[in-house]
């Protein structure tokens, strides 16, 4: 059934806590634009890859960013 698995938190939340960092201006637009390359392929860019090196860097701080706002929330552990 559609919808019946709980889910940790709504995309919303997601989306606030990115909010949030670009407001307090700890991630910028590259950050967005390899979350946003790399959720689309479902996967995270790979630091063995030359040309993923700069993107994978990024990917780690906006994760790692997001994962302060995240984990006092009870969203991730």
């Amino acid at each position: 059934v559609p919808g019946s698995t709980a889910r940790p938190c709504d995309p919303d939340d997601i989306y606030r806590a990115v909010v949030e960092l670009v407001q307090r201006r700890l991630i910028g637009p590259e950050h967005i634009r390899v979350l946003g390359a790399y959720g689309l392929l479902e996967r995270p860019p790979d630091p063995r890859r030359r040309e993923e090196v700069r993107r994978a860097r990024l990917w780690d701080e906006a994760l790692d960013r997001l994962t302060t706002i995240l984990r006092p929330k009870g969203i991730i552990e």
